[in-house]
């Protein structure tokens, strides 16, 4: 998969089979239009091309919401080139960018900069100043400009929709199965460790401390949590415990993982937390003893 900075650098395919938007958390519903996009490039040798904004357009056009991300503009890579995705076109998103009309972004970006195919959305998909453009103008405008169009209906889990507000909600209250049904892989958190006060390890339970690469990455709800961790390719059961740890001090919000099976220097290095299930809220114990 070939990345871009802007749709500059971007030589028009002619045969490129394109879909856009945030693609935050590539949840099953992101997923069923990617697949789609393979299923049409192979059955026209077209190549796949995704447009994506960053930062996220709620960053920039609604600041003070402080929208928290599901996948970091690296998560969403790694992910989307698993599907196969030819090229990711990474469009800055400004207040400027957002005055663009919708038929501006037709004929600019989609005919003139990438040589749209077939363009393939998600029901619900909006776009343009003021998202002033839908499904029905982009039909009503790819005869004129030589594409087709086609659109994905909504993905249900449960009879509920899938969206990326859905996952933010489940990871906010813990409901981790949920999130993780919504998105069709477990969320991740990558880190850094940094070097902790070693209580845990006192009472015979050493935990890592966890830094996370980007701040605007999505925590999920205080607890305990069972989590899957890979340390240099390998896998490795463990427990995470993200709080306050009001048992030891209760003064500093931490994220802990205990990593079974294995014992070795952490310090430094990259590591990568999979969610599999909330186990429990934080609680605390009467003193460290109580916590064996």
């Amino acid at each position: 998969m070939k990345v871009y900075e802007g749709i500059a650098g971007f030589v028009p395919k002619g045969n490129a089979i394109v879909t856009s938007g945030t693609f935050d958390g590539v949840h099953i519903g992101h997923q069923k239009i990617l697949n789609t996009l393979q299923d049409i490039a192979a059955a026209t040798g077209g190549e796949t091309v995704l447009i994506t904004y960053w930062p996220h357009p709620r960053l920039v056009l609604n600041p003070e919401a402080h929208i928290k991300l599901l996948t970091t503009f690296d998560e969403k890579s790694r992910v989307l080139e698993g599907f196969g995705l030819d090229h990711l076109i990474k469009i800055p998103f400004t207040k400027e960018f957002a005055r663009t009309s919708s038929l501006d972004f037709i004929r600019n970006i989609l005919v003139n900069g990438i040589g749209t195919h077939t363009l393939v959305i998600g029901y619900d998909h909006r776009f343009g100043h003021n998202r002033e453009g839908n499904f029905e103008s982009l039909k009503a405008n790819a005869a004129n400009y030589g594409f087709r169009v086609e659109e994905i209906p909504r993905q249900d889990v449960d009879n509920v929709g899938v969206s990326s507000t859905k996952i933010r909600k489940a990871l906010w209250q813990g409901d981790i199965r949920t999130a993780n049904a919504f998105l069709g892989w477990e969320y991740c958190l990558n880190g850094t460790v940094v070097p902790g006060a070693q209580r845990g390890r006192q009472i015979g339970f050493p935990t890592a401390n966890i830094q996370i690469n980007d701040p605007l990455k999505l925590i999920p709800a205080d607890g305990v949590y069972a989590v899957r961790v890979i340390l240099d390719n390998k896998l490795y059961r463990g427990m995470l415990n993200i709080g306050n740890r009001p048992t030891v001090d209760g003064a500093q919000h931490a994220i802990e993982v205990h990593i079974l099976d294995f014992d070795g220097n952490l310090y430094d290095r990259p590591i990568r937390i999979k969610m599999v299930a909330r186990i429990r809220p934080e609680k605390r114990f009467a003193d460290m003893n109580e916590l064996r």
